[in-house]
């Protein structure tokens, strides 16, 4: 696809673009719901719950089947973020680590407050969405980062020991700036990543994962994804864990049928770098979506990051169509996260005609609103 920001999309390039984002959101947050009823087990207690197999279909989490925890709420407020650095492009005021960063107070708020709080006209209507005000085992780490108007920052990150896979798990979305090269993609990812996940290996985890999912955007093969994304992290000091996971998953591949021994080795300790090893395995072994899946998410560390890296995954390489319909028919917040993909999708390639020098649409900026 190839798409730069000034160029002239064409109908047939917007659906497929379309269609990845929509698989992108959706198959992340799938893939959340899917591992999240099992984060704590060890292998041989999702089996001892779920039979032989494993999980192999939606479990009860949160009262329901399909339910969704803060890694799809992050994800979700990336996307908004996103949205709203571009629309507040025009201003001249930009910078989109504070954009996003500003989305995250906005998720932080949905952690404390009982719902909606309609005298907050600059929320956009994302943080109006009544379901998103449940806490769904937020991480420590998120709640720190997220819990005052400090920012972290590369040279001051917040939770600088933190290792956890959640900031990489909220960091597909920047890899759906399909127009920007993918150096800024990571770049992006990194210093977002940094507002909650203070160490080299999570946050370069993050940002080797957006750049994947840049490359699978744009229409390239995994394994070609997964080698722009090495070269990239070549000049990061601090990338030899994250680049060696990854060599270690293309490895694995080539090391005959995929079991759950396998992926148990490859998520080492749960943390950011053996998640993203996880989900780009899983990804290139996987029959299908369904089989991938739930390959990820049947292990002793933590099943619903899991999950989410894995579904954002392959959602960005076959589009919402290969998503399983049953898995998206019980998925909690669908209808939200559809119609934020498909704002994301537009903004993304018709972004002048919503808000350019001809003038700006007042839907639009009640919606995302620049301030």
């Amino acid at each position: 696809m190839g798409a730069t920001a000034g160029a002239v999309w064409g109908r047939a390039e917007q659906q497929d673009f379309r269609s990845r984002v929509r698989g992108t959101l959706l198959g992340a947050a799938v893939g959340d719901a899917l591992g999240a009823p099992v984060g704590g087990l060890t292998l041989e207690g999702i089996r001892e719950a779920h039979g032989a197999e494993g999980l192999v279909d939606l479990a009860f989490g949160h009262g329901r089947r399909g339910s969704v925890t803060h890694l799809t709420q992050l994800t979700l407020f990336s996307l908004d973020g996103l949205i709203r650095a571009q629309v507040r492009r025009d201003t001249g005021a930009w910078h989109p680590p504070t954009d996003l960063h500003r989305a995250y107070r906005r998720w932080a708020a949905t952690q404390s407050d009982w719902g909606p709080d309609e005298r907050r006209k600059d929320d956009g209507w994302l943080a109006r969405e009544e379901w998103l005000y449940a806490r769904r085992d937020p991480a420590r780490a998120c709640l720190i980062g997220f819990g005052d108007d400090i920012m972290g920052t590369l040279d001051a990150p917040k939770n600088p020991g933190e290792l956890g896979p959640e900031a990489a798990a909220r960091s597909a979305p920047f890899g759906l700036l399909v127009g920007w090269e993918p150096q800024l993609v990571m770049q992006l990812a990194v210093e977002c990543a940094a507002q909650t996940h203070g160490h080299p290996t999570a946050y370069l985890a993050a940002g080797a994962y957006a750049v994947i999912v840049h490359a699978l955007a744009r229409g390239e093969s995994l394994d070609g994804a997964v080698q722009r994304a090495l070269a990239i992290l070549a000049a990061r000091p601090g990338q030899q864990p994250v680049a060696d996971a990854l060599q270690y998953a293309l490895g694995a591949v080539r090391q005959g049928m995929p079991t759950p021994g396998r992926v148990e080795e490859l998520a080492g300790d749960g943390t950011a770098e053996g998640l993203l090893a996880v989900a780009v395995y899983c990804a290139l072994v996987g029959d299908d979506i369904r089989h991938g899946l739930c390959l990820a998410v049947n292990q002793g560390g933590p099943s619903g990051a899991a999950g989410a890296l894995t579904g954002g995954l392959l959602g960005a390489l076959h589009g919402e169509t290969a998503l399983p319909p049953a898995w998206l028919a019980e998925l909690e917040g669908r209808p939200t996260m559809l119609a934020l993909a498909d704002d994301f999708a537009m903004e993304m390639t018709q972004g002048p005609a919503l808000h350019g020098p001809a003038g700006s649409a007042p839907g639009w900026l009640a919606r995302y609103p620049r301030a």
